[in-house]
């Protein structure tokens, strides 16, 4: 599935939480990422995320589809690398 994940953090935990959604999502903004996952990918994602994160403060929001049939993305500005610039 196709997944876009933004977060809202703690800036004591900001680094952490990069650093894990990093391991399996390409970063596009300063807290977005997106990418393919399977769904063991996305539990054990979650699972190090439910780890990291604080409950009563921080805010972690996934964006799934099925298929990327309808998604497009549009940008302004500084363009980021996405998971589509990686595709050979």
């Amino acid at each position: 599935m196709f997944v876009i994940l933004v977060y809202d953090v703690g800036v004591e935990r900001v680094a952490k939480v990069h650093k894990i959604c990093k391991r399996y999502l390409t970063w596009v903004q300063n807290s977005v990422f997106e990418g393919e996952l399977t769904r063991a990918q996305l539990r054990s994602l979650k699972a190090e995320l439910r780890s990291a994160i604080d409950d009563e403060h921080d805010s972690v929001l996934f964006y799934k589809f099925r298929t990327k049939a309808y998604y497009r993305r549009e940008s302004m500005g500084v363009k980021r690398p996405s998971s589509e610039d990686f595709i050979f």
